[in-house]
């Protein structure tokens, strides 16, 4: 929903009916990921995807009726169903699309949602999308760290949401959620949908040189919040750097001790130390290989120059274990040149790592395309 909340906010203030229609779940190679959202707008307007082109016209027939209608549905599409083929979905995915009225009286908290999105602010939105009962679908929860806004229809089934959606939240994945009809952890019956409006992950780039704008290029495109920081002022200047979110005169390993002591590094954070130049990387690198919840601490250098690093880290006190959350040299093997193929190298290895995948051509592999569910 997050990339079309802007389109959703304006027709709900605006007192417009939307039809909503949802990624709650994926099997196999489908197009896009859960919690891709499509609009149907007041005026048969169309915007977003739920499949990247293969079931729109499917979903955007179904949000009409729902609007008409006011009765969710969720829709499976894919190469189980008979007329998979007719709907357009024939890249061999399934997609669930849970498909919902929109306006203010059935979702009175979207406002506060999209203001708590704008600023930053972690906030779950958990909906039921299937129940035997159908006066559950379509309740929802707000969820934010320390509030709740909002009831189930059941004290236990609302704890249960509740405790998981703060899950989802604190790893910043949107998920379908699983339970019995009463909240019962082992049990079918319930499914919740949980969009995740946690803040964007953080990209650290350590080094204020060339390839380090490229770097923050990429990773603001990927939706990383990117923050450059070197020592050196003359080099370190949003001038420089005009697509990272923030720039930072600071030496390395003291601003990544006052991060962390600040809780703005997690599980989700990348670390990218480009300097190669060991007074810089490897304090930085003391401080970030001794991190248990970084998501990938990647340092730049020759053969070498990563080889002295070591010896550097192990007289340092690291640990073999330590060192081995090290990936340097950094990226993924392309053959790159350049500041911004070198940034699409470190940019493949961050989301393999992230994901799963080997970094090998998918046209030498067998099996799934998507080895993990997004």
């Amino acid at each position: 929903m997050r990339e079309v909340m802007s389109e959703l906010l304006g027709w709900w203030e605006a007192g417009e009916t939307v039809g909503v229609g949802t990624v709650v779940a994926t099997f196999r190679s489908a197009p896009r990921p859960a919690g891709a959202s499509m609009l149907v707008g007041p005026q048969g307007e169309a915007v977003g995807s739920v499949s990247g082109g293969c079931v729109e016209g499917a979903v955007y027939e179904l949000g009409q009726e729902v609007v008409g209608t006011g009765t969710p549905v969720l829709q499976r599409y894919g190469v189980s169903d008979d007329d998979a083929f007719a709907v357009g979905l024939t890249c061999g995915g399934i997609l669930d699309v849970f498909v919902e009225k929109v306006d203010r009286e059935t979702f009175p908290e979207l406002g506060e949602v999209a203001a708590d999105v704008a600023a930053g602010r972690p906030v779950a939105v958990a909906t039921v999308i299937e129940h035997p009962d159908p006066r559950w679908v379509g309740r929802r929860l707000l969820v934010r760290p320390d509030s709740v806004d909002g009831t189930l229809m059941s004290e236990r089934a609302t704890d249960a949401v509740v405790d998981d959606a703060r899950g989802q939240l604190a790893n910043g994945h949107s998920a379908t959620l699983t339970y019995g009809p009463d909240g019962e952890r082992r049990g079918e019956g319930m499914r919740v949908f949980c969009w995740a409006f946690a803040p964007a992950p953080r990209m650290l780039v350590f080094g204020a040189i060339d390839f380090a704008a490229a770097v923050a290029s990429v990773g603001a495109f990927l939706g990383y919040h990117v923050t450059v920081c070197d020592a050196r002022p003359v080099f370190a200047t949003a001038t420089r750097f005009p697509d990272a979110d923030e720039v930072v005169v600071s030496w390395p390993h003291k601003y990544l001790a006052q991060e962390v002591e600040a809780g703005r590094v997690d599980g989700r954070t990348v670390l990218c130390v480009l300097t190669h130049d060991p007074k810089f990387d490897v304090p930085v690198l003391e401080v970030a290989l001794r991190l248990d919840e970084v998501a990938y601490v990647g340092a730049m250098g020759s053969r070498r120059t990563h080889d002295d690093r070591l010896v550097r880290l192990r007289e340092a006190g690291l640990t073999e274990a330590e060192l081995a959350r090290l990936s340097s040299p950094i990226g993924l093997d392309l053959g790159a040149r350049t500041p911004e193929e070198t940034a699409v190298s470190i940019a493949a290895e961050i989301i393999a790592g992230r994901w799963g995948g080997t970094g090998d051509r998918l046209s030498t592999t067998d099996g799934r395309i998507h080895a993990h569910e997004a």
